[in-house]
This record gives structure tokens, sequence and C-alpha cells, in this order.
């Protein structure tokens, strides 16, 4: 990501990552660190944004559920 970035030295972000204009060297780079990182998630790729987001959200609420039911359990005593 860096070195495609690097390319550019004279670009803002802005410049970078606007959606129309985006240099193919760097949209390339990102894509390959999407199926990099996705691949951490699953084996298959994600169809698309919404499902790789539910699946996401899935997982958080997955791990957050013992910490919820942690705070549930203990609820605070007033204070005199």
């Amino acid at each position: 990501m860096l070195e495609a970035r690097a390319a550019f030295p004279g670009a803002t972000l802005g410049d970078l990552y606007d959606t129309l204009a985006m240099p193919p060297g760097l949209r390339q780079a990102h894509a390959r660190l999407d199926r990099a990182v996705e691949r951490l998630y699953r084996a298959a790729p994600f169809g698309d944004d919404a499902e790789r987001v539910e699946h996401l959200l899935a997982r958080y609420e997955h791990l957050a559920a013992p910490l919820l039911a942690a705070t549930r359990a203990h609820p605070r005593r007033a204070r005199r």
C-alpha cells in the first residue's frame, strides 16, 4: 500500500482516494490487501460489501456476547 502511494509523492490522500480518479496501481494494491484480510475471516471471498459487513457484525456480536452477559450479571449498585 505504502509503495503504491509513494509513486505519487505530490498527491494528497484526497487526490489518491478519489473514487473516480484513483491510480490503478493503488486500486490493485487495495484489492490485494482486501483479499488477504478476507482470508483471515473465511476461505471463500465475500460476494459484496453487504455480505462482508453482515459477517463482521455477526462475529462482533458473538465475541461481545460474553461481555454483555457479564455486565448484566453484575449490575452496579446505586451510590449513596
